[in-house]
């Protein structure tokens, strides 16, 4: 099998989220041997598919593992694997993924960018856990849950250098949600081409910072629309790799536009 490592949400190699994408023949490895890759890949995330009979409701299987679990969205991945699959040629066109979140689309853009519809995450307001504050290392104006398809904390700052400067305790952030925190603040010169940032901290399933997280902005994008009153703005998540996505807030589906760049290809032997 070939492995792939695809840096998506960005047009530059070494920056953005890099993913392991390997596509199968006809069916999934064991949960082991999947995990197992996984752990050896060790980003975020690794995606595996296998193409799936003609004439379903989707096109392509789709599963995403971090080095520790399975998941049941990822945004990112999802992203390089459509790279993947329209680069090598094994599919053409918009690609329909049947994957735990339901069926994801992936379409391809004439400028050599590939759009995302995802669900749009719930947001439901919530208490500040206990000790949030001191965990993350800065004081949240709101908070709000995900939702079960994302599990993550959505919590607002007081302005983009607060959410620059975090140095979260890791260990008790884990307390705080099911799978992480994501932590964002109005940006402060939308004319640098971005109208929010965010970072995203995911301890519980071993990720202590995403580098570019695309399901975590199907609640960013909400969550902002409601806030500046435009439904297609621009999130950077500001992680030492740094990335920007591109969102479209369509009622219940989220659309995620950004590029990728295969980096490195390689086979597994084993």
């Amino acid at each position: 099998m070939r492995i792939r490592i695809v840096d998506a949400f960005t047009d530059r190699p070494f920056a953005g989220n890099p993913a392991g994408v390997l596509l199968l023949d006809d069916a999934f490895l064991d949960d082991d041997r999947l995990q197992n890759i996984a752990l050896e890949i060790n980003h975020a995330e690794t995606a595996f598919a296998h193409r799936l009979p003609a004439g379903g409701e989707a096109d392509w299987a789709l599963r995403w593992f971090t080095p520790a679990t399975e998941v049941n969205m990822c945004g990112h991945a999802t992203l390089a694997t459509a790279h993947v699959l329209h680069g090598t040629g094994a599919h053409r066109g918009p690609v329909r993924f049947a994957t735990r979140s339901g069926v994801l689309v992936a379409m391809p853009g004439e400028d050599g960018s590939i759009t995302l519809d995802f669900p749009t995450a719930p947001l439901t307001p919530v208490a500040l856990p206990e000790r949030l504050a001191e965990a993350l290392g800065a004081e949240p104006l709101t908070a709000f849950d995900t939702g079960p398809n994302i599990g993550d904390l959505l919590v607002e700052l007081a302005d983009e250098k607060t959410v620059h400067a975090l140095r979260p305790d890791l260990k008790a952030l884990g307390a705080c949600s099911e799978r992480g925190i994501i932590a964002t603040a109005r940006a402060e010169n939308p004319d640098l081409g971005h109208d929010f940032v965010s970072r995203c901290f995911f301890p519980n399933v071993g990720i202590d910072e995403d580098p570019v997280t695309g399901s975590a902005h199907t609640a960013l994008a909400p969550y902002w629309a409601e806030r500046l009153g435009r439904t297609d703005l621009t999130g950077l998540q500001t992680s030492p790799r740094s990335g920007r996505v591109r969102t479209g807030l369509r009622g219940e589906r989220t659309l995620l536009t950004g590029r990728a760049v295969t980096v490195i290809e390689g086979e597994l032997l084993v």
